[in-house]
């Protein structure tokens, strides 16, 4: 198996770009490293191709790992043949590995096994090569042995059948095509498993009678029906092409009908099929595409919270976070444009307490103290009540102040956290909900870099898939997020740190204590001096590192220490300095010039790759740059909209907060997100809604349908 071409042909690139990485990759060099400075070396693969590259990776090794494992199993117990050997070869997956494997593979004393040990097999082998020559029952009769535990005729022959019926579903060619069979024609079944009505768990009342084609079937449906048997509220089957599948193996096995043997052996394909193959068959199935939904709603919540992380920042604005409740009173913090904390209280403007003017009195006279321009609501209970107090509040304000609502999800983990007990050891957990829903509006890929990636509310069934593949895959994107954005190595929580390409939440750490020892960070070389951050780590963070009023102008950029002569000699060219890059003035000249430039001739010039070379064009081009202002900005409101408001035929803006397999939910700015079904994305098809939509988009979208029992509206941005 050539593992280079085979994830070469799957990502449409050349075997000798996946060559490159893997031998990058096994050098021990981060992806975000990689996808940022060795473009020339694996010809621009992005980290999300990086990501896909290593995954596979990782999977065909241990195929080739388990493959020779089996192959010496095999060989050990002295069966190994060509044909083994072949099939092993040209296994693709490692449930064709296992089908191999199972004939030779040590079981549990099953009833072929018991009959074997009684010495039936050559009787199997008479009934299996149906010779019409030997009567069958005269052949048995030899085999009738008392202290073995074969009494009779019928023993013996039942005895063979076991054997024969194991032989057949250990047979990889059948269950290969039996599967392959089974997904073509076969059917998910789903009833309820409710006693009486009154038992029926109604969130799952769709699959309470229900059937899907399995080749039909979408991923979260499969998810959602697992967790449904999960909770016992039904019963699950898969309908199997049963009388074609019993006539492949038969028109394989027997050789003649109208014989006793073909009768025999009918009865034996039949016990094979329903006592062995289906349940076992229907386990690998079930598994299967448990498996692959589980990695479709992986990729999903990796990309949702991708844009999440990327949302653009709110700069220099002092942020009044606003954690709603009822009993135990809103939480109110006040954050000023660099993350301080400025100042905390508690107010009871809802139920039950209703102190809506001794509220609106305590915040005014914050607003006013602390120029307070954005008030950040957090979206979980009481969140419209409190945005309806915070309207009228506004409304009653002669400056201009407004509010937006912000995702509190994963807020109450922050804050009993132990990261948030050591940032503010003095504050009460339950106001440091608060700071936090202030702070992911200022910055949310720093604020939310501090919370499980599981805990941060998009995406769907986070709680069901395979954890562990999970929890990879999302510290995968947040270390893209993070290395794309860069840090702030003056600023930088150890957290926001950690997530930096080469190092660890040890390095992170002794970043923090080394720069409250020493004071500011002046230059990217000083990071050698942190203890455990040697030459390699250095080498992998360095480009990523952001050092603003340092020694080096070159430093608030992404360019890379390695690559610093050549950006100088670049500046030459055009007739300016690194210095030049203070000098706003001078920056647009620049900017103007580097825009100019011939790539091809000027890579020759100061020999560099042509990958590499635009990309410090970029970053000379706009110095200090953050990716994420070229995000949608979140939708600023000064006034309420009710439920009740709503009307079929409006037109709202409204921001994507959520995006999953069947369309998107969007913000309108009433209780519940509004869901913009998949058909209803464009006018055109749309195969996944992540095509049209992203978290964070600000859309127009028009009301379709109302539910006014259920609280829920249908959007649509066919407008």
């Amino acid at each position: 198996m050539n593992i280079f071409q085979i994830i070469a042909d799957e990502l449409k690139v050349k075997n000798s770009q996946v060559e490159s990485a893997v031998k990058l990759i096994d050098e021990g060099n981060t992806i975000p490293f990689i996808a940022r400075y060795r473009k020339e070396v694996t010809g621009g693969l992005s980290d999300e191709d990086l990501r896909t590259l290593f995954d596979r990776l990782n999977y065909l090794r241990n195929l080739e790992s388990r493959k020779e494992e089996v192959r010496k199993s095999i060989e050990e117990q002295g069966k190994l043949t060509d044909e083994i050997i072949a099939a092993l070869e040209n296994a693709q997956i490692l449930a064709e590995v296992e089908d191999i494997y199972r004939p030779y593979k040590q079981k549990k004393r099953t009833r072929a096994i018991i009959a074997k040990e009684k010495g039936l097999e050559p009787l199997a082998d008479v009934l299996i090569n149906q010779n019409k020559k030997i009567a069958i029952e005269e052949f048995a009769k030899q085999f009738i042995d008392e202290e073995k535990g074969v009494s009779t005729i019928e023993e013996a022959i039942a005895g063979a059948k076991d054997i024969i019926a194991e032989n057949i579903s250990d047979n990889p060619n059948y269950r290969k095509e039996i599967k392959k069979c089974c997904y073509k024609e076969g059917i998910i079944v789903t009833e309820s498993n409710a006693k009486t009505e009154d038992d029926e768990n109604k969130t799952y009342q769709m699959y309470f009678d229900f059937n899907e084609s399995l080749k039909k079937i979408p991923s979260h449906r499969i998810l959602a029906i697992n967790r449904a048997e999960k909770e016992n509220a039904i019963k699950l089957k898969i309908q199997k092409p049963e009388e074609n599948i019993i006539d492949f193996i038969e028109r394989d096995i027997i050789k003649e009908r109208n014989t006793e043997y073909a009768e025999i052996l009918d009865d034996t394909v039949k016990d094979s099929f329903k006592r062995l193959i289906e349940p076992s068959v229907e386990r690998e199935i079930r598994s299967d595409l448990t498996e692959k939904a589980e990695e479709k709603a992986i990729k999903v919540f990796g990309q949702n919270a991708k844009q999440l992380l990327m949302g653009a920042p709110l700069k220099g604005l002092t942020v009044m976070g606003f954690d709603p409740a009822y009993r135990t009173g809103c939480k109110i913090a006040v954050i000023d444009e660099t993350g301080k904390l400025l100042a905390t209280t508690t107010v009871y403007p809802t139920e039950p307490q209703n102190k809506v003017e001794e509220a609106k009195k305590e915040l005014k006279a914050l607003i006013e103290k602390y120029n307070i321009n954005m008030i950040a609501i957090g979206n979980g209970t009481a969140s419209r009540e409190s945005e309806k107090f915070v309207s009228d509040m506004i409304s009653e304000i002669d400056t201009e102040v407004y509010y937006t609502i912000v995702s509190e999800a994963g807020a109450s983990v922050y804050s009993a956290s132990k990261l948030a007990t050591e940032e503010y050891p003095d504050i009460n957990v339950s106001l440091r909900g608060a700071i936090s829903i202030a702070r992911r509006l200022q910055d949310p890929l720093a604020e939310l870099v501090k919370i499980d990636p599981k805990a941060i509310g998009v995406g769907q069934y986070q709680h069901d898939v395979n954890q562990k593949r999970l929890a990879e895959s999302l510290t995968g994107v947040v270390e893209d997020a993070v290395n794309n954005v860069g840090v702030d190595v003056n600023t930088a929580t150890p957290s926001l740190l950690s997530y930096v390409s080469g190092i660890n939440k040890a390095i992170a750490n002794n970043i923090v204590k080394y720069r409250d020892e020493n004071g500011k960070i002046l230059e990217r070389k000083e990071l050698l001096k942190v203890p455990k951050l040697g030459k390699v780590a250095f080498q992998q963070c360095a480009g990523f590192i952001r050092i603003f009023d340092g020694k080096n102008p070159l430093e608030i950029t992404a360019v890379h220490p390695e690559s610093y002569d050549k950006a100088e000699k670049l500046l030459e060219t055009i007739g300016y300095k690194k210095e030049d890059l203070r000098d706003s003035e001078k920056l647009k000249d620049i900017k103007s010039k580097l825009s100019g430039i011939n790539i091809k001739k000027t890579a020759e010039l100061i020999e560099i790759g042509e990958p590499t070379l635009r990309d410090i064009i970029d970053e000379l081009s706009k110095p200090g740059r953050d990716p994420r202002d070229e995000m949608p900005k979140p939708i600023l409101r000064s006034d309420v909209l009710k439920f009740e408001d709503l009307k079929e035929g409006m037109i709202l803006n409204g921001t994507v907060r959520n995006v999953i397999d069947f369309g998107a939910f969007v913000d309108i700015g009433v209780k519940h997100d509004g869901l913009v079904h998949i058909s209803e994305l464009s006018d055109k098809y749309v195969k996944n809604p992540s095509e049209v939509v992203s978290i964070g988009d600000v859309v127009k979208v028009k009301v379709i349908k109302i539910d006014n029992e259920r609280q829920k509206v249908s959007l649509s941005m066919k407008i």
